[in-house]
């Protein structure tokens, strides 16, 4: 068995940009946010990741800028320790130990070499949390252990959003539960608030967030009935006094001031974000449909900016409050996949259900979603309790030419509502159109579907089965008059097939498009779709068969299924006999399209192991041990666009495609060879960008492009680029200098001002044939000099470094001197004797 050696599971993408606040840096230019185990840096402008800020071991749990340099940041995670960053290099500066996992950080900038974190109380068990203050020590070193701590606050909620500082640092505010804690510094004493756990009208006076005026002495609460209530004269226990104010009909998800205090910007699950006049609360203004419930907030300190975060992992950035200028969006991850994950063969990006109707296409190789596609089509409506239609499954051709998606809805009291809808791809739009809608495909939910992915297929067949004890074949039919305007091909049902009333589980075809097989409990049939003919059935011990898939190439004649009770069962289809089983809990079965190999991916004792074999040997080409924790039930082979040329044995079957699965976490990881991900960062390192150019994929490749100008020939670059624009020119001045209501028309201007741009470049092999002339004439003037015998005197130190001193002459004027060298001088010397 071939252990995993030089192959190794690494994290790809698709983790929450949402899980924290982000940061905005002080020029706006940047947000940095936490995602996963890292920090991303993106551009504000192009909303392009510039830098992916890696080296915590655990879940980045805050980020926070440094007051004393506005281009550092602080990150904790839940690995203990703070590492301070240089964002706009994407480079670490230091580390810092703290030996407990950190739940959150905050910073102040009265506080100088200070930071507050958030971390459990050892002694009294994890579900406690205390506010600490840790002294930063100063040293050279990279890596440094903070032991200088003190307790601040002894019972706080792990929440960010839970704390604030007021007045720049002089007090700090935290609530949980029904209490309201103000510390002040300077007399180091706590005061604490407390609210009724319901009020009269039976909502939830509950602490959700809260929020620090910045210059006056007011605290901003919000609650989960929605409420939001500005505290003054907390400073006193028995004179403090709070005002209400009421918009939000759920909890208050976020709270923040604008930097100068006038305004107050709340958002909950509305998806609509208010702001409110300070001081005067009856006016405020609304930016609403901003797409999912907002969960963060956070202001620009210029205040031009305004950024908030979502619960389908959305950062949107908004100028003013007034319109949204960007939206950053990461994979979505909502209620769970309900589809499989496919790989779309266009725009070579995973697709997978997103938000409320819609399915995703996330680019693999940038991290970042493409577009959405609209399924549902209409319009969703935020409401507890409410059913309404969501993408079940989703397939593809393998030409990428059509899509089928399932769509349904279960209300109360009422029958299972579905629909099967094919999607035609638009080649002008690079997008999918609708074109089928089949109502009710299906008497019950559909439980399998799969497209017929022979390559030289006459027609295209999608077939479909469901819990009614079905199974339906759906052929595509052009239209019989090609020549008729408006004409489009349309979807039909070709076969309704069955097996004794037993429901069917999946389904697969064959490589080749000549078999269907489909399992009914314990019993796999095998079905021709020319004939729709029953030819075999295969039958195994008890258990209801979960997973089917043909094998590819050299092994077509195999059939493999992965059954309830925990086996794995490989069937001969030419002998029509079991070939082998073993005893395997698999939670997914998937073949690689570009190759034999099969990927198995196995439950065992709370943790998933993957299996990479071929059905005709016994010995597995590729395994590891507990991939990751959680069971595994999504998963994609990516065909790669350039092969990966490995020659080691463990990490062959990485060559043509690439592994993608998603942990229950919803996080993207795949299995990459040590040799790539060095490359990967190695390329990444190369490329140097000027910071006034905006990182754009364009900008990218013009910076590629320069450097491997530079790397041929970087005499030429630099010349070209020395190279002065005529700005003298007769067109230039003419533009400039002559009034516009008498120049002439501009495309007689034209030609002459493109011609006065361009640089007269001399044909080399002209130059070549000058060159060769002047040697020539070289090589005769210094024959003549030899046969005369005459000989040149030397001149002198003076001379020569006159000599020096003279301008060059340039080529004509050399020419010019050989020329008249040449002529003859004999009339000169008969006047002299005369």
């Amino acid at each position: 068995m071939v252990e995993h050696g030089d192959v190794r599971v690494v994290h790809r993408g698709g983790s929450k940009i949402n899980f924290r606040e982000p940061v905005i840096s002080n020029d706006s230019s940047f947000l940095l946010c936490a995602s996963g185990e890292n920090v991303k840096v993106f551009s504000t402008n192009t909303e392009e990741c510039v830098h992916d800020l890696r080296g915590h071991t655990g879940l980045v749990t805050g980020v926070r800028l440094r007051p004393s340099n506005h281009l550092q940041v602080y990150s904790c995670s839940t690995d203990g320790t703070v590492r301070l960053w240089d964002f706009t290099d994407g480079i670490l500066i230091k580390t810092y130990v703290i030996g407990y996992p950190i739940y959150s950080i905050y910073t102040s900038a009265n506080h100088e070499g200070v930071i507050f974190i958030v971390t459990s109380k050892s002694d009294q068990g994890s579900e406690l949390f205390q506010l600490v203050a840790v002294q930063l020590p100063q040293s050279t070193e990279q890596l440094v252990e903070a032991r200088e701590f003190s307790a601040v606050l002894p019972d706080v909620s792990s929440k960010p959003a839970s704390i604030d500082f007021g007045r720049g640092g002089e007090y700090i505010a935290s609530v949980k539960g029904q209490q309201l804690e103000v510390f002040f510094f300077k007399k180091q004493k706590s005061y604490r608030f407390f609210l009724r756990e319901d009020n009269k009208k039976g909502g939830k006076n509950t602490f959700t967030c809260v929020v620090c005026h910045p210059k006056d002495d007011c605290i901003a609460t919000g609650h989960e009935d929605g409420k939001i209530r500005l505290w003054r004269n907390f400073n006193q226990k028995k004179e403090y006094t709070y005002s209400t104010m009421h918009w939000h009909h759920g909890a208050v998800g976020s709270l923040r001031f604008t930097p100068e205090g006038t305004n107050l910007l709340s958002g909950g699950v509305e998806s609509v974000l208010v702001q409110w006049r300070y001081n005067q609360e009856s006016e405020k203004d609304f930016l609403p449909r901003l797409g999912a419930a907002i969960t963060h907030i956070v202001v620009s300190p210029d205040g031009a900016l305004f950024c908030t975060s979502h619960s389908d992992n959305k950062i949107t950035l908004i100028q003013s409050c007034v319109k949204v200028s960007a939206v950053i969006q990461g994979l979505v991850k909502g209620d769970g996949v309900r589809t499989d994950l496919m790989v779309d063969p266009h725009s070579k990006a995973m697709v997978l259900n997103g938000k409320p109707g819609h399915l995703q296409f996330y680019s693999l190789q940038r991290d970042k979603l493409l577009y959405n596609l609209d399924i549902v089509q209409q319009e969703y409506i935020h409401e507890e309790g409410l059913q309404q239609f969501e993408v079940v499954k989703a397939a593809f051709t393998s030409s990428g030419d059509w899509l089928a998606t399932v769509e349904e809805r279960q209300q109360k009291g009422a029958e299972l509502e579905i629909n099967l809808k094919l999607w035609a791809f638009d080649e002008q739009t690079q997008s999918f159109v609708l074109n089928t809608t089949i109502t009710a495909p299906h008497e019950a939910r559909i439980t399998a579907m799969c497209f017929c992915h022979a390559a030289g297929s006459q027609t295209t067949m999608l077939v479909s089965t469901s819990k009614d004890g079905h199974f339906k074949a759906w052929q595509l039919a052009e239209p019989a008059h090609t020549q008729d305007e408006g004409s489009s091909p349309s979807w039909s049902c070709d076969f309704v097939g069955s097996y004794h009333g037993l429901v069917p589980e999946s389904c697969c075809f064959s490589a080749d498009g000549s078999l269907l097989a489909v399992s009914f409990k314990e019993v796999v049939t095998v079905w021709s779709p020319s004939s729709w003919e029953l030819l075999t059935t295969l039958s195994q011990p008890p258990g209801a068969i979960r997973h089917l898939c043909f094998g590819r190439l050299s092994c077509s004649k195999y059939l493999l299924g992965a059954t309830a009770n925990s086996l794995l069962c490989c069937w001969n289809l030419l002998t029509c006999s079991l070939e082998w089983s073993t005893a395997m809990d698999t939670s997914f079965l998937l073949a690689d399209p570009l190759s034999e190999n099969i990927a198995a991916f196995c439950d065992q004792a709370g943790s998933t192991d993957l299996f990479v074999f071929k059905p005709n040997e016994p010995r597995p080409l590729f395994s590891q041990k507990a991939v990751c924790s959680g069971r595994v039930t999504r998963a994609v082979f990516a065909p790669r666009e350039e092969m990966l040329e490995s020659c080691e044995e463990s990490s062959q079957w990485l060559n043509l495609s690439q592994l993608y699965f998603l942990t229950p976490y919803m996080d993207l990881m795949t299995f990459s060879t040590k040799a790539e991900e060095e490359n990967l960062m190695a390329s990444s390192k190369q490329l140097v960008i000027d910071d006034s150019i905006a990182m754009t994929p364009f900008s990218l490749l013009l910076g590629k492009h320069r450097q491997q100008q530079e790397n041929q020939d970087p005499l030429s670059f630099l010349s070209a680029e020395r190279t002065p624009l005529p700005h003298g020119s007769v067109a230039i001045k003419e533009l400039l200098q002559t009034p516009a209501h008498v120049l002439p028309s501009t495309s007689f201007l034209c030609s002459m001002f493109i011609s006065s741009l361009l640089i007269s470049v001399t044909d080399p092999r002209e130059e070549d044939k000058h060159v060769e002339e002047e040697m020539e004439s070289d090589k005769e003037n210094s024959d003549e000099e030899m046969e005369s015998g005459t000989l040149r005197p030397e001149g002198s130190v003076g001379d020569q470094s006159a000599q020096a001193a003279d301008p060059p002459l340039t080529k004509a004027q050399i020419r010019e001197i050989r020329r008249v060298k040449k002529l003859d001088q004999g009339w000169m010397s008969n006047i002299l004797d005369t």
